[in-house]
């Protein structure tokens, strides 16, 4: 099935979750549009990565739709899943490399259980990931401990885009890192959508990241998705969370810092 330009890339629509009796999405509705990358932001255990998780099935949702590229994953067969599955790359929080396995063999992971492909192709193909985020094919025979905090979330990215996917999901993709390597990951993000076309879902706290890389923020808190637009209308917004949380002393410093 093949979306039309104006169908949104995700749409989510009074999604509930919870686990036992505790709720921690609550009618939630969010619509990500296609070619964007949009920053999610809410505070610490505010399910944030739960929506993440929810959205590409990991999580089980009690209530509600969800819609990725115009198919509704409640309606699709396995085999559909499968296929709208491989339209999707994922960068979890810590990168979730492997650890066993070489860079290398990580980025190749997702094209073994997909494709069918020759070895040499299969090491030229992940030698271009590797190279569009950065790494060498060097870096590519190293292990994950051997890799510094940057280094992993560039082989844990290169392995998000190992089957070309339309949408990448980012969680939190610049915690742990200092200022520079987050900076620049920013910038590579930003490139690679260009490049690609790639519609972008971010989970993070960072500032920088919001101000530079999005072109859109949603704001989660109580459950809900309580304001959502470009940086400058999130700035303008009165509701209390996120005046706290744009505004207050630490996004003051931030700011500062940045200027």
């Amino acid at each position: 099935m093949t979306p039309s330009p104006d169908q949104p890339a995700i749409s989510v629509r009074d999604l509930t979750v919870g686990f036992g009796k505790q709720v921690v999405l609550d009618q939630l509705s969010l619509e990500v549009h296609r070619g964007e990358v949009i920053g999610l932001v809410g505070a610490s255990g505010g399910g944030k990565s739960v929506l993440l998780r929810t959205i590409i099935g990991l999580i089980p949702k009690w209530r509600g739709q969800i819609e990725i590229m115009g198919m509704q994953l409640d309606k699709a067969t396995l085999p559909e899943i499968r296929t709208i599955g491989r339209r999707w790359g994922i960068l979890f929080q810590q990168g979730a490399l492997f650890s066993s396995l070489t860079v290398l063999q990580n980025v190749q992971f997702p094209m073994r259980e997909n494709l069918t492909l020759s070895q040499p192709l299969l090491d030229e193909l992940a030698t271009a990931k590797l190279e569009m985020v950065g790494l060498t094919r060097e870096d590519g025979d190293k292990f994950p401990s051997e890799l510094s905090g940057g280094m992993t979330k560039r082989a844990a990215l290169a392995r998000a885009l190992a089957l070309d996917p339309e949408i990448v999901f980012l969680d939190e993709p610049t915690s742990g890192l200092d200022p520079i390597s987050a900076g620049e990951f920013d910038v590579l993000i930003s490139t690679l959508r260009q490049t690609f076309g790639l519609t972008v879902f971010m989970v993070t706290h960072d500032l920088d990241s919001l101000h530079t890389v999005c072109d859109r923020v949603a704001a989660l808190a109580d459950g809900k998705i309580v304001a959502v637009g470009p940086m400058h209308e999130l700035l303008a917004s009165t509701h209390p969370w996120v005046r706290s949380y744009f505004h207050g002393d630490r996004a003051r410093v931030r700011a500062g810092a940045a200027h």
